[in-house]
């Protein structure tokens, strides 16, 4: 058989992970297999081992394509000098809100994170992705804490946790429109809901304090039944 040339080698990486994103929408993830994914590619097994090891890599590499241009935006942000950096939080999330409205293959591929995939054992994704979260994170504090160098935030706000609260309302945001994507335009109004949350930043950002004992924190609510 004669040997693939890298941009043939490309292209049959391309159109399984193409596959593999069209079969985990309408399966699920946890109910497709590799055999699914090489029918809808009209390839063999085969082909899907030579490039990926098995369910789970494909699964990170359909990810991973999806998150880069998020990353590549990320990393353009936080190295900018002399740059607004509430300004650049704000362009970054915009930017992820117009992609997964406007591009098909995005939306496609966060609804199956959000609602298509069980997060099991099986999907070792989730803890090696969970790594690269905390790092983009780790990121966005870094620009919040310039901010506050800056003087645009309190002097004692508490970075991580107003990370940790952007992180939750752009996630809920987007995971809650993927559910009825025509209650109401989120390309139209994602700036107006993002300028929300950084005003209410700004005016009231959440202030350090003494954290509360992980005992304290991890208590589950009990409700009285009687």
């Amino acid at each position: 058989m004669a040997r693939k040339t890298k941009e043939e080698a490309q292209e049959t990486y391309n159109t399984l992970i193409d596959a593999a994103e069209k079969v985990f929408a309408e399966k699920g993830v946890t109910s497709t297999t590799l055999n699914d994914v090489a029918l809808a590619a009209g390839m063999t097994r085969g082909a899907i081992y030579w490039h990926f090891k098995d369910k789970n890599a494909l699964f990170q590499a359909m990810c991973d394509r999806a998150f880069l241009p998020m990353e590549a935006l990320l990393n353009e942000i936080a190295s900018a000098p002399h740059q607004d950096p509430l300004a650049g939080i704000k362009q970054l999330n915009l930017h992820f809100l117009q992609l997964v409205t406007s591009n098909e293959r995005q939306q496609k591929v966060f609804n199956i994170i959000f609602h298509r995939c069980e997060k099991n054992s099986e999907l070792i994704f989730f803890s090696a992705e969970n790594e690269k979260r905390i790092e983009c994170l780790a990121k966005i504090q870094v620009l919040m804490q310039k901010a506050v160098d800056q003087g645009t935030l309190h002097a004692d706000t508490d970075t991580w946790i107003a990370m940790q609260a952007l992180h939750a309302y752009v996630m809920g945001i987007v995971n809650e429109w993927l559910y009825d994507t025509a209650a109401y335009c989120l390309m139209q109004h994602g700036e107006d809901m993002l300028d929300i949350f950084m005003a209410g930043l700004v005016a009231r950002p959440p202030l350090k304090k003494p954290r509360p004992a992980e005992k304290t924190c991890n208590m589950r609510l009990v409700v009285n039944q009687n």
